[in-house]
């Protein structure tokens, strides 16, 4: 699939990156616009860190943390149904605390269990939520927002811990938005997400972004630096940088920080150790969360692979760490971006160009988004 880089190539676009953004970006300019694509990526495979794998048992894992594809964006999923069938998306979490097993996001069963009632309706649930929050009316950071919507012996139980190892930075040094992300339900729907369509591709994130860059006019050369490149081959029409946008000016304000994340992959000699996908551990062990995809890959095979997630504070960049001081560095960086796009059409897209946390669903939106803005700039 990859092929050598003719170093004297005429490309239309060149772009830097082949995750979900940049697959589906070099697909979009090849067979919409038939634009001559080189697509480059540091590592030796497409698919970002949505890649998935096989592991030594046989059995599929995702390389660098799960994966649960959800959106509700019908015309996205008719996109992407050009390039893989799908299957269900079994995305179920629970959480363990005090012994046991409680179902996760925040429902009515986890509400139930934890407080030992039974037969909670949303209204009486309400109720109990209204006695044990905190009356905080404009949380000012992730601590109260949580206080402010379950109170504390929820919030120490679920959110404290996790949210400690997972940035190493207390939740009141966080912005609201961090553990905002998480639902509470005043129902008993026990789905980690809500959204219309829950699936997974049938054979895999990395064969269906393949897939996509598999066009003639796509030209992909992986285990290849954007520095190598960018000054060996000009693109006629434009670039879209992926990367982090620091490094895209050598980090020249400062670098921004991220979090990491390292992955032990434990071959288990069961067919299914967890009841469900991931089960996160706000307040025992090192690792934050354990991951059994099985369940949501649908492979039968008698053994299992258990995934135990580490988060690091070196490392390749997972999610940006969202403070007021990071993000007031990243505002300056992207005035340099508004600048490289008006002078030189480079086009910065994505979760490490943007210094933003995105869902895949989110991301591929965000890409077709951005393809549409270049047609009508440059497409005619």
């Amino acid at each position: 699939m990859t092929r050598k880089t003719d170093m004297n190539q005429e490309y239309d676009v060149i772009i830097a990156g082949a995750g979900p953004v940049g697959c589906l970006m070099a697909e979009r300019f090849a067979a919409d616009l038939n634009w001559k694509v080189l697509l480059i990526d540091k590592r030796n495979h497409v698919a970002g860190n949505c890649f998935d794998t096989d592991h030594e048992s046989g059995l599929m894992i995702h390389r660098y943390g799960p994966h649960y594809f959800r959106s509700n964006n019908k015309a996205l999923i008719e996109y992407l149904s050009q390039f893989t069938d799908w299957i269900p998306g079994n995305y179920i979490v629970k959480s363990s605390t005090n012994g046991e097993l409680y179902p996760f996001p925040i429902n009515l069963l986890t509400l139930g269990q934890f407080f030992k009632i039974a037969d909670l309706d949303a209204e009486s649930a309400q109720k109990l939520l209204e006695e044990k929050r905190e009356k905080i009316d404009q949380p000012a950071n992730s601590e109260e927002f949580v206080l402010s919507r379950v109170g504390k012996e929820m919030y120490e139980a679920f959110y404290l811990g996790y949210t400690l190892k997972q940035w190493s930075i207390h939740p009141k040094d966080l912005a609201p938005s961090v553990c905002g992300r998480i639902p509470v339900r005043l129902n008993k729907d026990e789905r980690y997400v809500d959204h219309e369509y829950q699936l997974t591709p049938a054979k895999g994130f990395t064969a269906m972004f393949q897939k996509m860059v598999e066009h003639p006019n796509i030209d992909l050369q992986l285990e290849t630096d954007y520095d190598a490149v960018k000054n060996k081959i000009k693109a006629t029409k434009a670039t879209i940088y992926t990367g982090p946008i620091d490094e895209y000016f050598d980090c020249q304000l400062g670098k921004l920080p991220w979090r990491s994340l390292e992955f032990d992959f434990v071959e288990k000699n069961v067919a299914f150790e967890q009841p469900c996908v991931q089960i996160n551990y706000p307040n025992d062990h090192d690792y934050t969360r354990t991951v059994e995809i099985k369940h949501v890959t649908g492979q039968v095979h008698p053994k299992t692979v258990i995934s135990y997630e580490y988060p690091k504070a070196e490392g390749d960049p997972y999610y940006p760490i969202p403070m007021e001081k990071n993000q007031q560095l990243y505002l300056q960086y992207k005035k340099l971006a508004d600048q490289e796009t008006a002078d030189h059409n480079v086009y910065f897209c994505g979760r490490l160009a943007e210094y933003k946390y995105y869902n895949t669903d989110e991301v591929l939106e965000l890409a077709l988004k951005t393809f549409e803005k270049i047609k009508t700039q440059h497409g005619h």
